[in-house]
């Protein structure tokens, strides 16, 4: 093929699917489709298995799913006039089954190209389902050659190259590239070493949106043979954006990703409840309002998300809830204007210990109390989300759950947890950024020191060290994998570093309970956490852990 012109009218099709709707999925396709040829689009570059959703998991072992897949993706190439369109969907072939990127036009798949790289780390699992391809494919589109890549062969060197060396002008990349707080400025870096090293102009097409505790971010963008960035859709946000784009090298002004850090985080904790809520049938959601920041930030991020009509909160006093855990709660239920409830649980505190005060006669007073106290506030939120039909929002903090100190079936209890990732530190800089949009979160909550209040003049810190000191001990541990030694060498105490590493893998047996929650960071506690219950590995380490 003959280079014919370098200026290409392209639609990135950002779209927000969900896994396993295929017909909803088609609808969205297909109206993309309407919208780029309205816009006089020569190509539409849709996102990775868009018509199944990612990650389908196991739904690729069923046959019935994946005919779907081959009757959809051949009923829709017949609608296809006038626009070249490429579009992710899993496919049987030969035998076996392929991450495709299928190209339609003029009514039928004219060419097909199958993922060489196959990841198998973190989230990734796909050498489970698929085979990879190992062939290019490069088609001529209003007179551009067009190379075809998916996803995770844009991070290795030899597709591109390949593509490249059989013609290619420009790299299409179709992608389901799950956000954590790095991502873009990874991405960023990728593809303008990509653009520049292979003198070849890239258009990235990424998802947007929730699925279970992943969230795409979108990030889509149009790169030029010398990595100028000359468009970026907004993160987090759906849409077709139509581009005239001259795909070579240029003076194109670098376009930064729109958001800093904390605020990109807030959009995707957001994004993940809302998804996570509608795309699971519900509208309406709860969640235990206690005064603290936790909760009072999963207030927040839930009425951002779902609108304040679709959000409850509800206060169970205890007689260590403090008067100013209650006047707060009560004061931000009325700023963001969301049902309040007051359900005390002194009584039927009194209750469970008339049960249990003989079978506990004999023993002191331990953490068995505290714990009742939670769980009794567990039941009574359970049991109001059977009865309204609202979904459960669990509270707890990625550095909680990190060393256990969330109550198994007591605070733990929910259906979603957006913190789940979200380590204490960061909690307190979100509510922070919340307070910069509008007060929503009064300041004592931030500015008081964190306490479950199941105890007299109980904080956290009469169990835990400093959350600065807890959070970057984990973060070494679980996102770094550090060896002990190294995290005490870099200036942590060897006697709290020891413990808290302790705490973490002991805890491994409450975190496999616990509900699902949006990932933020690079190693979430969920699909890329794999620690055994079962292990006597910490009695190896090399310091005696008390």
């Amino acid at each position: 093929m003959q280079k014919k012109n370098q200026t290409l009218r392209i639609a990135l099709a950002q779209l927000n699917v969900c896994v396993g709707d295929v017909q909803a999925n088609l609808q969205q396709v297909q109206a993309a489709i309407q919208h780029a040829q309205a816009q006089h689009a020569d190509l539409i570059v849709f996102p990775e298995l868009v018509l199944a959703g990612y990650p389908p998991e196991d739904l690729l072992f069923r046959p019935d799913f994946l005919a779907q897949m081959q009757t959809t993706v051949i009923s829709l190439a017949q609608q296809v006039q006038g626009i070249t369109a490429i579009v992710g969907v899993p496919l049987l072939r030969d035998g076996v089954l392929r991450n495709m990127a299928c190209v339609l036009r003029d009514g039928a798949v004219i060419a097909e190209y199958a993922k060489q790289c196959l990841p198998n780390y973190r989230v990734f699992d796909e050498k489970r389902y698929f085979t990879p391809g190992t062939q290019s494919l490069v088609i001529e589109v209003a007179g551009v050659n067009v190379g075809l890549l998916i996803c995770e062969d844009i991070w290795e060197d030899a597709p591109a190259q390949a593509a490249v060396a059989a013609g290619a002008q420009v790299l299409c990349v179709l992608n389901a590239s799950p956000f954590s707080d790095d991502k873009q400025a990874q991405r960023t870096a990728l593809l303008q070493r990509q653009a520049i090293s292979n003198q070849c102009a890239i258009a990235y097409v990424n998802l947007v949106g929730g699925q279970d505790e992943l969230v795409f971010d979108g990030d889509s963008m149009l790169v030029d043979a010398a990595g100028n960035i000359g468009f970026r859709a907004e993160a987090f946000v759906d849409g077709v954006f139509v581009e005239e784009w001259g795909v070579d090298a240029g003076k194109a002004t670098f376009i930064e990703p729109s958001l800093a850090t904390i605020p990109l985080i807030y959009k995707a904790l957001t994004t993940g409840i809302r998804d996570y809520v509608r795309k699971n049938g519900f509208s309406r959601v709860l969640l235990g309002l206690s005064g603290g920041i936790d909760s009072a930030l999963v207030l927040a991020l839930a009425v951002d998300a779902l609108g304040a009509e679709n959000v409850e909160a509800v206060m169970m006093p205890f007689h260590y809830t403090s008067g100013m855990s209650l006047e707060d709660a009560q004061q931000q239920a009325a700023w963001l204007g969301v049902r309040y409830r007051n359900l005390p649980i002194a009584s039927v505190y009194d209750e469970f210990m008339q049960v249990l005060t003989p079978e506990f006669a004999g023993k002191p007073v331990d953490v068995t109390e505290q714990n009742l106290q939670a769980r009794i506030r567990g039941v009574l939120l359970m049991s109001l989300s059977n009865k309204l039909g609202g979904l459960l929002l669990s509270t707890s903090n990625k550095s909680e759950s990190a060393v256990g100190y969330a109550t198994l079936y007591g605070d733990m209890a929910g259906a979603f947890s957006p913190l789940k990732d979200v380590y204490k530190m960061q909690v307190y800089a979100l509510a922070q950024y919340r307070n910069t949009l509008g007060m929503a979160i009064p300041l004592r909550v931030i500015e008081r020191p964190p306490s479950a209040e199941l105890a007299p003049g109980q904080v956290d810190q009469d169990s835990l060290p400093p959350y600065e000191v807890l959070d970057a001990i984990l973060q070494r541990f679980i996102e770094g994998d550090e060896a002990l030694d190294a995290i005490i060498a870099a200036g942590f105490d060897a006697v709290t570093v020891r413990r808290v590493v302790n705490l973490v893998l002991l805890s491994e047996y409450k975190r496999r309970q616990a509900a699902p929650g949006v990932r933020i960071s690079g190693r979430g506690f969920g699909k890329d956490w794999r620690y055994p219950i079962t292990s006597a590995w910490r009695k190896n380490l090399p310091f005696k852990i008390p």
